[in-house]
């Protein structure tokens, strides 16, 4: 599975869940919103009705994250704060909120249709202190050390090149600045059948990295302090809800990915330039 490949397939999904929300639908069924939101059992049920109402619907609609950043990263007021993946904006005008007038909130998003959305949203929220980039995530159009913290909901797992990802990430931090993203993470060997899945990918399963190698891979692009929080196991019910219609033998593989599948909170810090040893960090 090529990178280019895997890119590709992103950017047409994702793209097409944007229509989707512009047209009245929701992003992740394709369809007006089921009760609890959508149909996805790690999409579903992120954001309390305290954050959600600050927002515009179609903000909330095109919410396809795996978890809350907003909630769990500790942001205040002044902050500089970016969102790698940024789809329709919630989490960035969430963050725009909690870093006030003085700070600034940037999300990157690599699909025309979600920026569109997103700068739509930020008009409707009336938030000022907001700014949507065009890129990709493996190449941040932002300066070295020029962001607190950054925050991500489930699309580094997207990337078929995550070294590189964890390698800008740490480049535009300051020293000092925090890494707090909610990912898909997985505990032992997952069915291959699962990994080979395009669909599956964009689903954000079939790239999940294990947590002792979302660990390592941090520590080695120059992080410290790394911790993985596991926020919802998936249970063998939700396997069978995200394995439905993509093209794998459910019964089979259902059993051999129960508990093995987590959304997680993971946070790491850039060292400051005195502890700094990392490459491209020191004089």
């Amino acid at each position: 599975m090529s990178t280019a490949n895997v890119k590709d397939v992103v950017k047409e999904k994702y793209g097409q869940a944007a229509l989707r929300v512009r047209s009245g639908g929701s992003s992740c069924c394709g369809a007006a919103p089921a009760a609890d939101g959508c149909c996805d059992p790690i999409t579903s049920n992120l954001y309390d009705a305290g954050q959600t109402g600050l927002l515009p619907e179609e903000a909330v609609l095109a919410s396809l994250g795996c978890g809350n950043p907003t909630a769990l990263a500790a942001l205040n007021q002044g902050e500089t704060v970016l969102d790698l993946g940024s789809g329709g904006g919630i989490d960035v005008l969430l963050s725009a909120r909690r870093v006030g007038p003085t700070g600034k909130a940037y999300g990157l998003d690599m699909t025309d249709e979600m920026l569109a959305l997103a700068r739509e949203n930020q008009k409707k929220a009336g938030v000022a202190n907001v700014e949507f980039l065009k890129g990709e995530i493996e190449h941040i159009p932002l300066p070295d050390d020029s962001v607190d913290v950054i925050i991500s909901n489930c699309v580094i797992n997207l990337s078929a090149d995550k070294d590189q990802v964890l390698r800008e990430a740490f480049r535009v931090l300051k020293p000092g600045g925090r890494f707090a993203v909610s990912d898909v993470v997985t505990r032992g060997q997952v069915p291959e059948a699962v990994r080979q899945s395009m669909l599956l990918w964009v689903g954000c399963i079939a790239g999940a990295l294990q947590d002792t190698e979302y660990r390592a891979k941090l520590a080695g692009a120059g992080f410290t302090a790394v911790d993985i929080e596991p926020t919802r196991v998936y249970d063998i019910n939700d396997a069978r809800t995200f394995l439905a219609g993509q093209g794998v033998d459910v019964d089979a593989i259902a059993p051999e990915v129960e508990g093995k599948f987590m959304s997680a909170f993971i946070r790491a810090t850039k060292p400051t330039a005195a502890s700094c040893c990392a490459p491209g960090c020191c004089a």
